[in-house]
């Protein structure tokens, strides 16, 4: 017992288990009234997040340790032309993305060409970023033209280039969504190679490609951009191109706010380089590269910096996006069991009365929710440490927000979650199982979208 008092994981795993139930219980306690399904749901949210991180604390012990074992060679070779193989996959699911759209709403009973189709994508959160191509930001006017500051810049200024070659804001969105999406593929299968196999990371790869709402990525949204960003910041700084990583960590942070996430998994990324290299480097050269690499870090939030600085510009207050938020949306950070009750609340409410909201909104949230969490619970001890502590800060932030919308396209454009997947079905059994589940639930889901059944 004294053995096991003596080490930091336990204490580590204790304090946070302490710290989460405490919240818990003081986020409870400010409720008025709490239904039996949502305080189950809320409950569930909790006791998965702590197994997840109970999980997680002995991987990251071990990493940070003296005797941290050294990484195993991988052998990096693979077929021919794999890079521009998977770009072109990639790039025909999201052409096949578009096609099946207009085919769904002709079945529908639209009358429209393919062309004139390709309007219906100005849905979702595409119109304001499409505003923002054609008008940027407005400092006075309606208020639909001012709460355009709430989204990030870095996706409609790639488009608005885009744009100025072809002259059409939709067709450049969705070409620059095209494009990062396979550029995306393409740079995590190279990420991934770092660490597994050929055939884990194709899989990896594949997941992605089926995952349930990947048609966010051919959106003329922020998604596959973002993800982009993610994949290239991670396998430079992998590769030792530190500051272009965080160079292209700070792009992601200036195309959206959860890109700040990507200090977690880089500042892992530092410590575990400066414990293989103790003994390598000694003295002034050790202190010059760990200096370096931590000011490079500054980058990231940087990008994000950028975006509050055009929130000055505009507005004379850099962080006035969170006011629109929170009168627009009713959206300020908050804690993610929360979200798992009210959205039991409203899933319930929905079943009987508004069963296609139901079942395009607030089931997928619920859903990905609790399976993202089952998912690294059986996917941490594989995974990288400094990849589940991303997982586990991204989650909290990204589900802790209040009036959640939008739970699965945060989800798919983070990078732990394909490559988790993609770990816990090493057995053919489990594969089968997995993509089958993933593909039935990817054609429900899109069609719900198409329907317009408040899939956001």
């Amino acid at each position: 017992m004294n053995k096991i008092l003596r080490k930091p994981g336990f204490w580590i795993s204790f304090l946070g288990l302490a710290v989460l139930a405490a919240v818990w219980i003081l986020w409870y306690r400010g409720q008025k009234t709490v239904s039996v399904p949502a305080l189950a749901a809320s409950l569930a949210a909790v006791v998965l997040f702590a197994l997840v991180c109970l999980r997680f604390v002995p991987v990251w012990m071990r990493s940070w340790s003296r005797n941290a074992p050294q990484q195993e060679e991988t052998d990096l070779s693979e077929p021919p032309g794999m890079g521009p193989r998977i770009f072109a996959l990639l790039l025909g699911v999201d052409i096949a993305v578009l096609l099946l759209t207009w085919a769904v709403r002709l079945a529908a009973g639209e009358t429209e060409s393919f062309r004139e189709s390709l309007e219906f994508w100005r849905c979702l959160d595409s119109g304001q970023y499409l505003d923002i191509v054609r008008d940027w930001y407005a400092s006075e006017g309606d208020w639909d033209s001012l709460v355009r500051l709430v989204f990030l810049p870095g996706y409609p200024v790639l488009v608005r280039l885009v744009s100025l070659l072809i002259g059409n804001d939709l067709i450049s969105g969705l070409i620059v969504s095209g494009l990062a999406f396979a550029g995306a593929g393409t740079a995590l299968y190279r990420l991934l190679r770092l660490d597994l196999p050929h055939g884990d990371a194709l899989r990896a790869v594949r997941f992605l490609c089926i995952i349930p709402g990947v048609f966010f990525f051919a959106a003329p949204m922020s998604d596959g951009l973002f993800l982009l960003f993610c994949a290239l910041c991670l396998y430079l700084a992998r590769t030792r191109r530190w500051v272009p990583g965080c160079i292209c960590g700070g792009a992601a942070a200036f195309t959206r706010s959860l890109g700040l996430s990507l200090l977690i998994p880089l500042i892992f990324l530092l410590v575990e380089d400066f414990i293989r290299q103790r003994d390598r480097l000694k003295g002034r050269g050790r202190l010059r590269r760990i200096l370096l690499r931590t000011l490079a870090l500054l980058l990231v939030p940087a990008g994000f910096g950028a975006y509050c600085w055009i929130n000055y510009r505009v507005s004379g207050d850099p962080f006035k996006f969170l006011e629109y938020q929170s009168e627009h949306w009713h959206q300020h950070l908050g804690w993610f069991f929360n979200t798992a009750a009210y959205q039991t609340d409203y899933a319930i409410h929905d079943f009987g009365e508004r069963p296609q909201i139901f079942l395009g909104l607030w089931l997928p949230n619920l859903l990905f929710s609790f399976a993202g969490l089952l998912l690294l619970f059986f996917a941490a001890k594989k995974l990288r440490p400094g990849y589940t502590a991303w997982f586990i800060g991204y989650y909290a932030v990204a589900y802790g927000a209040t009036w959640l919308l939008s739970g699965p396209r945060y989800l798919i454009a983070l990078i732990p979650v394909p490559l988790a997947m993609a770990l816990v079905t090493e057995k053919k059994a489990a594969n089968a199982v997995l993509t089958a589940c993933c593909a039935i639930l990817a054609v429900l889901y899109f069609l719900a979208f198409v329907l317009r059944w408040q899939v956001w």
